[in-house]
């Protein structure tokens, strides 16, 4: 019976990986902890990644991204952080630190991962990934990849707030 179950759970499992979209298909680490995920896990969501600083003039973006999650996340919608020390390392290097920020003075609750550079040939594989389909590099933290169920991605710049009808137009336009 066991035998069953274990090939059952590799069979369902490669599906999974086989029907992801390449985009997703990154093994990331979750925010201060040892836990991985696998970005498939979202394949059948509206994705929106995000960089992510804790002490940036655009920091405040964070509750409306924590806004836009609750929402829409009954819709099919997740938003990703990542959290980045690529720009002026405007981001804690203690990721405990970015943990309890966002969860004390933000309240959010959407999927956090660890810090890692998202920029340049350093960038970590999810980006690079982002970078390459849209063309587009983050110019800044809180730049905005919108990916689709098929894995079509489009690029929101640091300025296009969480709340804004240009953002909120293409996320609904794919619910």
């Amino acid at each position: 019976m066991k035998t069953i179950i274990l090939i059952l759970s590799i069979f369902l499992f490669n599906t999974l990986l086989a029907t992801c979209p390449e985009v997703l298909n990154h093994e990331v680490r979750v925010l201060d902890s040892k836990e991985v995920k696998n970005l498939c896990e979202y394949q059948d969501k509206v994705v929106l990644a995000v960089n992510v600083a804790s002490r940036c003039g655009y920091t405040p973006q964070y509750k409306g991204l924590q806004n836009l999650y609750k929402d829409l996340q009954d819709k099919d919608f997740v938003i990703l952080g990542f959290p980045s020390r690529d720009f002026m390392r405007q981001e804690f290097s203690d990721e405990s630190k970015v943990k309890e920020f966002c969860s004390t003075v933000y309240g959010v609750t959407f999927p956090m991962f660890a810090t890692s550079p998202v920029k340049g040939n350093k960038a970590n594989d999810f980006f690079k990934g982002l970078i390459k389909r849209t063309g587009v590099e983050p110019g800044w933290n809180f730049h905005k990849y919108l990916i689709d169920k098929q894995g079509l991605v489009k690029s929101f710049n640091t300025k296009v707030e969480p709340g804004s009808r240009e953002l909120l137009d293409s996320i609904e336009s794919l619910l």
